[in-house]
């Protein structure tokens, strides 16, 4: 069944009406026709199961026949600090950290990143990111879509995960135990916020470490192998997502 997002003022008593893009997209792409159903949701939870009804030139109406509440969102607000990587990249790991569950996705700019952008450069990759997270949490039956964040310095993204409940940071220079790693990992409850923080293809700098764990960031170990940055940020996350499902 296909799967929409909807602001909360487009539903209605007995409708949801939907609007932009996907107007076209079940008109001309799927050719929805009326009597066929989908799955709408508001962005706050609340999930409809409904009947598409009938279209105009700008808009779709589609009649609620159940009102669900959904339980598909992590017990847990993960938020991943993703340095900038090369090339196509941020856009795989956008893609696959919706579908594991985070809940906003922070572009950082570290001393390693090869990237740069000015701000209208980072303004329209932001723009072009919070798609692909719209489209992912569509595809993986999302109940709300993640907030893909405007691109932040190291220090600025440290200071604002200050709030967090929990932050970590994978290096590949820690020296501790898998056990202990491990142990604190299992250690996260369901309900406490975590932050993930995930070098570029470079990794973080030594004075970066040092800066994060006099912040209150906790170093971890992903193992003995040295992983690419799409590859640590995906298994953090599927380790936090066994963790936090409820």
């Amino acid at each position: 069944m296909y799967h929409f997002f909807v602001e909360p003022a487009q539903v209605h008593e007995d409708y949801v009406e939907i609007l932009g893009g996907d107007v076209n997209h079940m008109k001309n792409v799927l050719r929805m026709k009326a009597g066929e159903e989908i799955v709408v949701n508001d962005g706050s939870g609340a999930e409809y199961h409904c009947r598409v009804a009938s279209y105009t030139k700008e808009a779709a109406r589609a009649a609620i026949m159940e009102r669900l509440a959904s339980n598909v969102e992590l017990a847990s607000n993960v938020v991943l600090y993703q340095c900038l990587p090369k090339g196509d990249k941020m856009e795989l790991i956008i893609q696959k950290a919706v579908e594991l569950g985070v809940t906003a996705i922070v572009p950082v700019s570290s001393a390693r990143c090869v990237v740069k952008l000015d701000e209208a450069k980072a303004r329209k990759k932001q723009e072009r990111w919070q798609e692909i997270a719209r489209s992912a949490a569509k595809q993986s039956g999302r109940s709300q879509i993640p907030r893909v964040e405007a691109l932040q310095s190291f220090s600025e993204a440290l200071r604002r995960a200050s709030e967090l409940d929990v932050r970590l940071i994978p290096y590949e220079k820690e020296i501790s135990s898998m056990e202990r790693t491990r142990g604190m990992l299992s250690g996260i409850q369901r309900g406490q916020s975590v932050g993930v923080f995930i070098g570029p293809e470079g990794g973080f700098e030594s004075e970066e470490v040092r800066a994060a764990m006099e912040a209150g960031v906790r170093p971890i170990t992903l193992g003995r192998r040295i992983l690419r940055t799409e590859t640590a940020a995906i298994s953090i996350l599927s380790v936090l997502m066994f963790q936090l499902e409820v």
